[in-house]
């Protein structure tokens, strides 16, 4: 990312699988695989770009999540957050992150690992039973 480049010209993407969210591992901590569009890319195409270049997982972007509410002080830029369905159960060979770098994370343990809002609040809504 260029120093161009603000949060909301990242693109973050929620991979769920069978009650399970993609985390990977960066020395800053666990986080969502991220990454910044191409020209003319629409959220969904680069959160599958991302998550492909990253973990070699093939998925597809199937929906924005948006934030539940605005804070007071208005709106703020932040990063666009994509719910992604997994396409492929092995990851590709050509992935930038090794195996022992991704996480496949319960949801009730991801709810309380810092996630923003709208990720936290699509995961308890879809925790299974």
């Amino acid at each position: 990312m260029t120093l161009e480049q603000t949060a909301r010209d990242t693109v973050q993407a929620v991979v769920v699988d069978d009650g399970l969210l993609l985390l990977i591992d960066t020395p800053d901590g666990r986080r969502l695989p991220s990454g910044p569009p191409e020209l003319a890319e629409r959220p969904q195409a680069t959160a599958a770009r991302v998550v492909y270049e990253l973990t070699g997982y093939l998925v597809d972007g199937s929906s924005i999540l948006e934030p539940e509410e605005e804070p007071a002080e208005g709106p703020v830029a932040g990063p666009s957050t994509v719910v992604c369905r997994l396409l492929s159960d092995t990851p590709s060979a050509e992935a930038r992150l090794t195996p022992e770098q991704l996480r496949w994370t319960p949801f009730a343990e991801a709810i309380g690992a810092g996630l923003p809002d709208a990720v936290r609040q699509y995961l308890e809504g879809h925790t299974p039973l």
